[in-house]
C-alpha cells in the first residue's frame, strides 16, 4: 500500500504537502477466502481462521490449542510464515483463542506458539552465501592493505644517484638514470607498482566480485527461499503438513482466510507554529533513521484526566481500518488502554513528591512512561529475553464475528431444547455464548529463536488487554 501522491499544486505554507511516514511496523489485512486446497496445507501461506498447517513432522499434541480456563478445543486465529533473516530454520507462528464468553477476560483464553523446522536445503545456500561474504571482506582487507604498503612505499625518500651512497655497490646503483641492469644485463630491477587508476580498481573489484553462474543460481535461489514463493520453498514448507486423520481436523474452525501483508503509512506530525525570526535546525539525513522518525518516541504522560493511550491506540489503527495483525520484531507494541498490562510494560517512573510550602515551590516535570519489556519471563528453553513479535487488532474480531454467529444459529433441535431448558432453569449460558471481547493481544518469542534439535513446538507469551 503506497502512499498517495501528492498533488501539483502544492506551496510550502500547506501542513499537508509533506508525503507520509512509513513506520517499521508490517501490518497483516484479510484477502479473500483461501479456495487452494495446496494453500491450506502450505505453512508457507499466511492465513486468518482455517486449519493449522503444521510445520513440525511430529504432529504437535492437540491440547496445545486447548484453551487453559475451559479446557476445551480454540479456533485458530492467525498462522503466519514469519522465519528470522538469516536463518535456517522455516518458521510459523500459531494463534489459538477461545470465543466462549465464560473464558473472556481471564488469562490463558489466548494462546500463541512457535514451530520451527531445520530447512536443509536453505541452510546449505546460507552457508555458501556466507561463505563467499566472508571471502569478499578477505579481499577487501587484503586490497586495503595492498594499498596502504604502496602508497608507503610511494612515500618513502628516494635515494640521491649523485651522493656517494648511490654508486655504492648493491641494489640501489641500479637505479641510476632508472637504468643500469637493463643495459649490463644484471640481475631484474624491483619493480615499483604503478599507482592504480579509478577505472582500474573498478574494473578490477567488479571482476573480483562478480560470481560464478552456479553463485548467481545461488543468489537467486536464496531470495526464492525468503519470499516463500519459489517452488522448491513451497513443497518444502508443505511437508508433513497433512493433518488428514488427525485429531486436528475435529476442531472448531472459522473460514480460512488470506493474510496480506501491507506497510504502515502515516501522515507526518503537525509542525509546531514558530514565532518570527526562529529557526530549527533538522538533523541530517545520516542521523535520520529510514522510517517511523514522527512516530518514534512512545512515551504516555501519567495523567488521569482521560485515557490517552486507548485515544492513541484508536487513532493509530485508524489510519488503516483493515488491519487484523501488526508485526514489529523486537519493536514497540501499540497499547490498548491503562490497565495492569500497560503498568508492566510501561512501568511508572520514579516522581519528585510535590512540595507542600511556598518556600520549597518548585516546578516538577511531568513524568512519562517508558517502554520497557524486562518483566516479560525469559525464554524456558535457552533462557534467552523475549521480544515483541506481533499483536492482534479489533478488526479481526469484526472479520471472524459473522462465523461464530452463523454458527450459533445453526443449532440442531436436541442443542435448541437444552438451550431453552438452561434459560428456564436461570441459567446465564455463559458456555454457550460466544464472542470474543479483547483490545489487543501482544505476542512475546524468543529472541534468540531457539530450536531444541532439528524441530520444536514452544508455546510463547501473549498479554491480552481486554478493554478500557
Amino acid at each position: 500500500m503506497a502512499p498517495p501522491r501528492p498533488d501539483d499544486d502544492w506551496s510550502d505554507s500547506d501542513d499537508e504537502g509533506i508525503g507520509e511516514v512509513e513506520t517499521s511496523v508490517l501490518l497483516g489485512v484479510p484477502d479473500g477466502l483461501v479456495d487452494v486446497d495446496t494453500d491450506v496445507l502450505d505453512a508457507a501461506v499466511s492465513r486468518i481462521g482455517g486449519f493449522p498447517a503444521m510445520l513440525p513432522a511430529r504432529e504437535p499434541p492437540f491440547e496445545s490449542s486447548h484453551c487453559k480456563v475451559c479446557d476445551k478445543p480454540m479456533e485458530l486465529l492467525i498462522q503466519m510464515w514469519c522465519p528470522f533473516e538469516n536463518s535456517p530454520m522455516d518458521r510459523a507462528l500459531y494463534i489459538w483463542g477461545c470465543a466462549r464468553t465464560g473464558c473472556q477476560g481471564k488469562d490463558g483464553s489466548v494462546r500463541a506458539w512457535r514451530g520451527l523446522r531445520y530447512n536443509e536445503k536453505y541452510a546449505a545456500k546460507l552457508e555458501r552465501k556466507l561463505e563467499r561474504e566472508r571471502e569478499k571482506k578477505a579481499a577487501a582487507l587484503e586490497k586495503a592493505r595492498a594499498d596502504a604498503e604502496h602508497k608507503k612505499q610511494m612515500a618513502a625518500p628516494q635515494n640521491n644517484p649523485f651522493s656517494m651512497g648511490g654508486f655504492a655497490a648493491g641494489a640501489n646503483s641500479t637505479h641510476m638514470f632508472g637504468m643500469g641492469a637493463q643495459i649490463f644485463g644484471g640481475a631484474s630491477v624491483p619493480e615499483i607498482a604503478a599507482p592504480v587508476s579509478e577505472t582500474e580498481t573498478t574494473t578490477t573489484i567488479t571482476k573480483a566480485d562478480e560470481p560464478s553462474n552456479d553463485e548467481d543460481d545461488d543468489d537467486v535461489d536464496d531470495a526464492s527461499s525468503d519470499s516463500g514463493s519459489s517452488e522448491t520453498s513451497l513443497l518444502t514448507a508443505m511437508a508433513s503438513t497433512t493433518i488428514t486423520e488427525s485429531p486436528w481436523r475435529s476442531a472448531p474452525t472459522y473460514p480460512p482466510l488470506y493474510l496480506s501483508t501491507v506497510g504502515e503509512y502515516l501522515p507526518p506530525q503537525p509542525k509546531a507554529k514558530l514565532p518570527k525570526g526562529v529557526q530549527v535546525t533538522e538533523l541530517g539525513d545520516e542521523d535520520k533513521k529510514d522510517k517511523d522518525m514522527s512516530w518514534a518516541p512512545e512515551t504516555y504522560e501519567n495523567s488521569l484526566d482521560l485515557d490517552q493511550v486507548f485515544e492513541r491506540f484508536t487513532k493509530r489503527v485508524g489510519y488503516e481500518g483493515e488491519q487484523c495483525v501488526r508485526y514489529d520484531l523486537k519493536g514497540t507494541p501499540l497499547p490498548f488502554a491503562s490497565d495492569k498490562i500497560f503498568d508492566l510494560l510501561w512501568p511508572l517512573p520514579y516522581q519528585e513528591p510535590l512540595p507542600v510550602t511556598k518556600a520549597a515551590f518548585k516546578v516538577v516535570p511531568v513524568v512519562r512512561r517508558v517502554y520497557d519489556a524486562s518483566s516479560v519471563p525469559p525464554c524456558p528453553v535457552c533462557k534467552s529475553a523475549r521480544v515483541f513479535e506481533c499483536q492482534l487488532t479489533p478488526n479481526l474480531i469484526n472479520v471472524l464475528r459473522p462465523a461464530w454467529m452463523e454458527g450459533s444459529q445453526k443449532m440442531t433441535d436436541m442443542e435448541r431444547r437444552k438451550a431453552v431448558e438452561r434459560a428456564l432453569k436461570g441459567g446465564d449460558d455463559k458456555e454457550a455464548k460466544r464472542g470474543m471481547e479483547w483490545g489487543t493481544c501482544m505476542v512475546f518469542a524468543c529472541s534468540k529463536d531457539c530450536c531444541e534439535g532439528k524441530e520444536s513446538f514452544v508455546e510463547e507469551v501473549v498479554y491480552v488487554q481486554w478493554g478500557v
